[in-house]
């Protein structure tokens, strides 16, 4: 392909867009902090936000409202800003890659291969610290990632979008059916019970810590790559027309991927269709240009989980709704439309 060709289609994808990326990328962190902020003050016991603030400057162990903001409130929103930009951010990558509207880390079976393999971690290793157990879900992670694409890519037609949602989906299913049937076996329900409905109700800074240092890496990774998915998300040959390595591409965004999700959801357990709504409302707001798709998924990933997680606590008081259930009611529709949309090429 041509460089005057090339440059068509790099001014093609930036071109379209609603809004501005720049007022998403200066707006969208302070939304962020404000339902951050609304998180922390809502939950089982309203708290002020002068008490708010007081535990912050004038930290007082004596007092259980400090200790609740502290040691629950403030870590538990931190998850949910992290874990839902990680997902997000993972969708990105992946439907950029593929071409493929359908993938998400939940769809394309890498959240349901992180579980199976946690469920066997609590068979293996019941006592296992959680930096283990995020190694187990950066293991199956990547197991349930290449299934699915040696699954997907059987047919002598190759590798469609549609084949390959339904290989995920399929690859999915066989993993979930494997660990129930290793949970009632060997009698681990409630052990793996917050994994598969997925929640933040058990955050604390140690998951912070481990969690943040692996997003961290795998948000730089994933920005620097922006440019390349833009590329590759107009196909291979124009990709390498304009002079990238598409095997690169694809490799290190894959690690991205399994990073992203595999810390995701050693902490949070499987929160679906996160990684599959965001990238598609990002791109409909600001354009193809994965150079500012990639930050602005990640601040709208993490509102929308912020947001998700406060109403699990406020759907049915005292008693928390699992924020799985939450992020499905909006994320069920939305894959059922675009399933029935791409079905056309299949």
């Amino acid at each position: 392909m041509s460089s005057e060709s090339s440059a068509d289609y790099t001014q093609k994808i930036i071109r379209s867009k609603i809004i501005p990326s720049s007022l998403l990328l200066i707006g969208g962190p302070i939304i962020l902090l404000l339902t951050m902020v609304v998180s922390i003050i809502y939950g089982a016991s309203d708290i002020d936000i002068k008490t708010i603030w007081l535990s912050l400057t004038q930290f007082d162990a004596s007092l259980p409202a400090h200790q609740i903001i502290t040691n629950l409130r403030i870590p538990r929103a931190l998850a949910a800003a992290l874990v839902g930009a990680a997902l997000a951010m993972s969708g990105s990558i992946m439907q950029g890659m593929t071409r493929n509207a359908l993938a998400s880390p939940s769809i394309m079976g890498v959240t349901a291969g992180a579980t199976f393999m946690m469920a066997i971690a609590l068979v293996v290793t019941p006592s296992a610290s959680n930096f283990t157990m995020m190694l187990w879900a950066f293991l199956g992670a990547g197991l349930g990632t290449a299934i699915v694409f040696l699954v997907g890519s059987i047919s002598k037609s190759g590798l469609t979008p549609v084949k390959l949602a339904l290989a995920g989906t399929a690859v999915t299913a066989l993993f979930t059916s494997i660990s129930s049937a290793i949970t009632i076996h060997f009698n681990i329900a409630k052990d793996i019970s917050f994994w598969y409905a997925g929640g933040l109700s058990s955050i604390q800074w140690i998951h912070i810590k481990l969690l943040a240092p692996v997003a961290i890496i795998g948000f730089i990774l994933a920005l620097l790559l922006g440019r390349a998915i833009s590329a590759l998300s107009l196909g291979e040959d124009v990709a390498k027309g304009m002079g990238h390595r598409t095997g690169v591409t694809k490799f290190i965004g894959t690690i991205v991927v399994l990073l992203l999700t595999g810390a995701a959801v050693s902490v949070s357990g499987t929160i679906g269709f996160i990684g599959l709504v965001i990238p598609h409302i990002t791109r409909f707001l600001i354009g193809a240009d994965y150079r500012v798709i990639i930050p602005c998924s990640a601040i709208l990933g993490g509102i929308l989980l912020v947001v998700a997680d406060t109403a699990s606590r406020m759907i049915n008081p005292p008693f928390e709704t699992p924020v799985g259930t939450v992020t499905a009611l909006i994320g069920v529709p939305f894959f059922l439309y675009l399933a029935r949309k791409e079905g056309r090429g299949i």
